[in-house]
């Protein structure tokens, strides 16, 4: 497995050389960025494997960056940032953001989440690739779920282009229709993280996916609440 390339995009130079540091010597390939623009410079000059962003930067800020990362590419994205109300965190996933870690941070959990974030896209690839071979697409309530471009299209021909977070959640449901998915669950397969207390990534995740079918009102609940256990796909899926 080839050393994977890390992107650091953060205008403060001490933070940004801290960072540096704690992930040269896990052995990655480290690139760095102070602002939007030559974030994607970079990216278009190099392959990326993730992105650690901050939220506060000079021109465009975190948020918008990574709501324009969404739209074209699927770069696994961690938030680094010193705003740690529930708002920004909760706007961050809600963009795809695959992590969100608060200033200060802990080098070793840093490395631990990132380790965890990269083995898991890694062998999802891996995944993927076989799975092409076997099916191109899910189809379901007249939507489609596209494996090869990982977007979501509905019944009226609208495409959503999926964060990896709701792709993963959504193709989970669909390859185990109608069992009830716990949270912990649904966070493991989407993030490879264990769910700790008051912890609203799924939750956040399932209501981005909601919105999606709810856009075409067919009188079908798709993703199902089991109040006190989780959540269930009741889509209908057409077979191959």
């Amino acid at each position: 497995m080839s050393t994977a390339n890390i992107l650091i995009v953060e205008d403060e130079l001490v933070t940004r050389n801290t960072l540096k540091s704690v992930f040269k010597a896990e052995g990655y390939n480290v690139l760095e960025a102070n602002d939007g623009d030559e974030m994607h410079q970079i990216i278009k000059e190099n392959n990326i494997d993730l992105i650690i962003m901050d939220i506060n930067l000079p021109g465009k800020n975190g948020l918008l960056l990574a709501r324009e990362l969404r739209e074209n590419k699927n770069i696994a994205l961690i938030f680094l940032t010193g705003r740690d109300n529930e708002v920004d965190k909760i706007l961050g996933l809600e963009i795809g953001a695959d992590d969100y870690i608060t200033k200060p941070f802990n080098p070793r959990e840093l490395t631990i989440r990132t380790r965890n974030l990269l083995t898991r896209t890694m062998q999802e690839n891996i995944y993927f690739d076989k799975v092409r071979q076997k099916v191109e697409s899910y189809k379901f309530n007249g939507w489609t779920l596209e494996i090869d471009s990982r977007s979501l299209l509905s019944p009226t021909g609208e495409s959503f282009k999926l964060p990896r977070s709701e792709f993963r959640a959504i193709l989970h449901f669909i390859e185990n229709p109608g069992k009830i998915q716990t949270r912990a669950e649904l966070l493991m397969k989407m993030t490879g993280r264990e769910l700790k207390a008051h912890d609203r990534t799924v939750d956040v995740t399932i209501r981005r996916i909601r919105k999606h079918f709810e856009s075409i009102v067919n009188g079908k609940e798709i993703i199902s609440t089991i109040h006190g256990e989780g959540y269930r796909f009741c889509g209908e899926l057409e077979q191959a």
